[in-house]
C-alpha cells in the first residue's frame, strides 16, 4: 500500500520510484480516494500513458504504474488536491527461495544510485542523471537521493503473515528488529519493532518448518487458458569429496566508487575466505574493475602458497573509486578456453548498481563456457542483475547453478556473520558436483494449450542428465498431469512472468536501447494483457472519472529516496550531483508493506546555496544549455518554479528586480513559478528567501 498526501495550497502530481523483487509478478493495482475505489486497467504502455496524461490535463485524479526494470517501478499520481490523501494498493506474486532447509522472503526498500555510462542524449524523467546513448531511460531509474546528513522523512511498516501448513520452527530477520506473534504453531505474524525505520536496506525474513525438507514434486493448474505446472527438484544435502569436480575459479571484484568503504572491505574479507577454501586440484585468477580492469595472472594458476600470497597482496591493495565499467570485466572474465577436466566458474562480487544492466546480461549470454556465481555486496543490491548472471546460463543450458547470496547489512555487521554467510556460499561452490541440463523440459513453468492436446498428456518422465565427478549422471522424475486442476491458480501468473523473462532474454541488448525486436515485444504485450501482468511494455492505469479537480496543471513533485545503508556519498561524487543537488522537495514518508510515500514539507533539507539547485539548473549555470535544458529554456529565459521562505511583497520585489516574470502565484503557500534570464539564475539562488529552484516542464 502506498499513501500520498498533499500539504500544499496547490494541487500536485507525485512521482515515486521504488523497487520490488526482480521476479515479482504484479497483477493488480487499486486507487483509493476517500471511500471510492478504482481498480486499474492493464494497457499497452503508450496507451496507459495517453490515458493518464489526458486525465491529468482534464483535472481527473489518476494513477499510473510503469515498469522501468523488472525490479524498478514508477508510480505517478496526478491531481492530488491540497490536503487530500490518495492510497495505491499494489498486488504481486513471487516464489520464495529455499536453501539448506530454510525459506527466505526478501523485500527491497530503496532504489540505489546507479552508475550511468555513455554520452548524454537528453532526459525523459526526473532523476538525477540524464539519459545516455547506452542507458536511454537513465533519468527514469535514478531517483534523487537526500543530501548527506539529512533524511527524506520516509518511514516504513512491514507486516508479514505466515500460514505454511506445517509447524514453524525457526523464524528470524537478520536485517531488522522485529516482533513476532504466534497465533498457532503453523502461523506467525512478523512486524517491525521500530515504527520510524528508515527504508534504506532490504528486509529479509527466514523460516524453517518441522519435518523433512521439500522433495521432488510437481504442482499443476488448468483453466481456460491451458495447463501449467512447476517442477521442484531437491538436490542432495551433502556431496562426497570424491564427487567434487575440479574447478577453474575466476574471482571478479567490483572496486568502483559505489563500493567504497564498508562494501569493499566486506567483499575483500569474503574473497579472502574464498581463497582459503580452494581445493588443491583447482586453479584460480583475480580480476578487479572500476573505470578500468586489472587482471592478476595472465591465465588461471594452480593453488600454491606463492600464488595465494600474490593474490592476497593484490587484493589488499584494492580500494573503491571511479566508475562502474562492468562490461569490460564481463568480457574479460568468462572468456578463454575451458579446460576439459574442470568446470569454469566466475564469481562476481559487486553491488550491481549500473544502469546498463540489460546490456550487461546480453553480454553474459554470449559466454556459454562459464558458470556465473554472483555475490551481492551491500544492503540493497541490484537483485535483477545479480540473480540473472547465473539464471541466463541456467535457462539456456544449465540447471545446476549456484545461487547468489546477500552479504552486507550495517557497517557494524560482525565479522562472524560475514564469515558465516561466505562460508555457506563457498561451501556450496567448493562442493559443486554436477554439470548438466534438463533434457525434456524447460526449467520453470511450461504451458500446453488445450488445443495442443494438454488433456491427453496425463503423465511422463522428466530426465535430468549431466556429469558428476567426470562421469555421466542421470536422474528421472515421474510427473502426472490431471485432466482437471483448479487449485494453484497462481501458477498461470508465475508462468506468464517466467515467459516474459525468457522473451526479454532473447533480445536484452535491444531492450536496453529501446529497440527490442517487434515480434518479441508483441508477444510480451499479449502476455501482459492476457494475464493482467505488468511488463516492460504494459502498464496499469486508474482514473477517477466522476470528479474533476480545479486549478489547472498540477505541480510535479519527484519524491526523493534515502541513500542505502553502508553506501558512501563520496563514492558517487564523480558521477552525479548527489548531496549537492538532490531534491529538497517535500519529501516522502513511507509506511506499509510495499512503500507508501507521503508528501511532507521538509525545509531542513536546504542548508547551503549549493543545495538550492535542481541538477539541470546547476548544469545550466555551469555549462549553459546542452541537452535536457531545452525542455525549459526558450529564447534565453528559463521556466522555473521557486520554493521560497515567504511570498511577502518584499520577497516578490527582490525577484522582480532580477527580471523574474511571475506566471503563477498561488494564494497560499511558498511557491512561485515564472521565467528568468539564464544568466540571472545564479543571482536568484543567492537570495536568502530562495530555498530551491527547479525547472518547470
Amino acid at each position: 500500500m502506498q499513501e500520498f498526501q498533499n500539504p500544499f495550497a496547490v494541487k500536485i502530481e507525485a512521482v515515486y520510484t521504488f523497487p520490488l523483487p526482480p521476479d515479482a509478478a504484479i497483477d493488480d493495482m487499486t486507487m483509493l480516494i476517500g471511500d471510492r475505489t478504482i481498480r486499474a486497467k492493464i494497457k499497452r504502455r503508450e496507451e496507459a500513458r495517453a490515458i493518464y496524461d489526458a486525465a491529468r490535463t482534464s483535472g481527473h485524479m489518476a494513477g499510473l504504474l510503469d515498469q522501468e526494470r523488472p525490479n524498478i517501478f514508477t508510480q505517478s499520481v496526478a491531481n492530488i488536491m491540497p490536503g487530500a490523501k490518495v492510497k495505491i494498493a499494489i498486488s504481486y506474486i513471487e516464489t520464495l527461495s529455499y536453501e539448506s532447509g530454510r525459506y527466505r522472503f526478501e523485500f527491497p526498500m530503496v532504489v540505489e544510485p546507479r552508475y550511468i555510462p555513455g554520452r548524454t542524449t537528453g532526459s525523459q524523467g526526473g532523476g538525477w542523471a540524464p539519459d545516455t546513448d547506452q542507458v536511454q531511460d537513465a533519468s527514469r531509474i535514478v531517483p534523487h537521493v537526500t543530501p548527506e546528513g539529512t533524511r527524506a522523512g520516509h518511514d516504513i511498516s512491514i507486516e508479514v503473515k505466515l500460514d505454511v501448513g506445517m509447524p514453524i520452527e525457526a523464524l528470524e530477520s537478520p536485517t531488522h528488529d522485529t516482533s513476532i506473534d504466534r497465533p498457532g504453531p503453523r502461523q506467525a505474524v512478523v512486524r517491525l519493532k521500530d515504527k520510524a525505520v528508515i527504508p534504506n536496506k532490504d528486509f529479509i525474513l527466514k523460516y524453517s518448518v518441522a519435518g523433512r525438507g521439500i522433495g521432488d514434486a510437481v504442482l499443476t493448474h488448468h483453466d481456460e487458458r491451458g495447463g501449467f505446472f512447476t517442477l521442484l527438484l531437491q538436490p542432495p544435502e551433502r556431496v562426497a569429496v570424491s564427487e567434487i569436480l575440479p574447478k577453474e575459479l575466476i574471482f571478479v571484484l567490483d572496486t568502483s566508487g559505489s563500493m567504497s568503504g564498508f562494501p569493499i572491505e566486506k567483499a575483500k574479507e569474503t574473497m579472502s575466505l574464498a581463497l582459503d577454501g580452494l581445493h588443491p586440484q583447482d586453479t584460480f585468477n583475480l580480476i578487479t574493475f572500476s573505470g578500468d580492469t586489472h587482471i592478476l595472472f595472465p591465465d588461471a594458476v594452480p593453488v600454491t602458497p606463492e600464488n595465494l600470497r600474490q593474490a592476497r597482496a593484490f587484493l589488499q591493495a584494492r580500494y573503491g573509486s571511479g566508475g562502474t565499467e562492468m562490461m569490460k570485466a564481463i568480457r574479460a572474465a568468462p572468456g578463454g578456453g575451458e579446460a576439459r577436466d574442470r568446470v569454469r566458474v566466475v564469481c562476481f562480487m559487486t553491488d550491481g548498481e549500473v544502469g546498463n544492466d540489460l546490456e550487461i546480461l546480453a553480454e553474459v549470454q554470449k559466454h556459454s563456457n562459464a558458470r556465473v556465481f554472483a555475490f551481492g555486496i551491500g544492503s540493497s543490491v541490484n537483485h535483477f542483475l545479480l540473480d540473472n548472471y547465473g539464471a541466463l546460463r541456467a535457462r539456456r543450458s544449465r540447471i545446476c547453478r549456484l545461487e547468489r547470496r546477500w552479504l552486507g547489512g550495517c557497517p557494524a555487521l560482525p565479522r562472524a556473520h560475514t564469515e558465516s554467510a561466505a562460508d555457506r556460499c563457498f561451501d556450496r561452490l567448493g562442493r559443486a558436483a554436477c554439470d548438466g541440463h534438463l533434457s525434456q523440459a524447460h526449467p520453470g513453468f511450461v504451458q500446453r494449450q488445450a488445443s495442443d492436446d494438454f488433456r491427453t498428456i496425463y503423465g511422463g518422465t522428466l530426465r535430468l542428465r549431466g556429469k558428476m565427478a567426470g562421469y555421466d549422471f542421470a536422474r528421472e522424475v515421474r510427473v502426472d498431469f490431471p485432466a482437471a486442476a483448479t487449485s494453484h491458480d497462481v501458477l498461470a501468473t508465475l508462468w506468464a512472468r517466467q515467459r516474459v523473462d525468457d522473451l526479454m532474454g532473447q533480445d536484452l541488448a535491444g531492450a536496453q536501447q529501446g529497440a527490442m525486436r517487434k515480434d518479441l515485444q508483441e508477444q510480451i504485450v499479449q502476455l501482459g494483457l492476457n494475464y493482467r501482468l505488468m511488463t516492460q511494455f504494459t502498464s496499469m492505469v486508474a482514473v477517477e472519472e466522476k470528479a474533476v479537480t480545479e486549478g489547472g496543471e498540477p505541480l510535479r513533485m519527484e519524491v526523493p529516496v534515502e541513500m542505502p545503508e553502508g553506501v558512501s556519498y563520496e563514492g558517487f561524487g564523480d558521477r552525479s550531483v548527489l548531496g549537492r543537488a538532490a531534491l529538497p522537495y517535500p519529501s516522502a514518508m513511507v509506511t506499509g508493506a510495499i512503500a507508501k510515500p507521503m508528501m511532507l514539507a521538509s525545509p531542513a533539507l536546504v542548508r547551503t546555496p549549493s543545495t538550492k539547485l535542481h541538477p539541470w539548473i546547476a548544469t545550466l549555470i555551469q555549462h549553459g544549455a546542452s541537452g535536457h535544458e531545452a525542455q525549459f529554456v526558450h529564447e534565453g529565459k528559463a521556466a522555473v518554479q521557486v520554493y521560497l521562505s515567504d511570498t511577502s511583497p518584499q520577497t516578490l520585489a527582490e525577484l522582480r528586480a532580477l527580471g523574474f516574470q511571475v506566471t503563477y502565484l498561488p494564494k497560499t503557500g511558498s511557491i512561485v513559478a515564472g521565467r528568468i534570464a539564464t544568466e540571472k539564475l545564479e543571482a536568484l539562488a543567492q537570495l536568502s528567501t530562495v530555498r530551491y529552484i527547479a525547472p518547470r516542464l
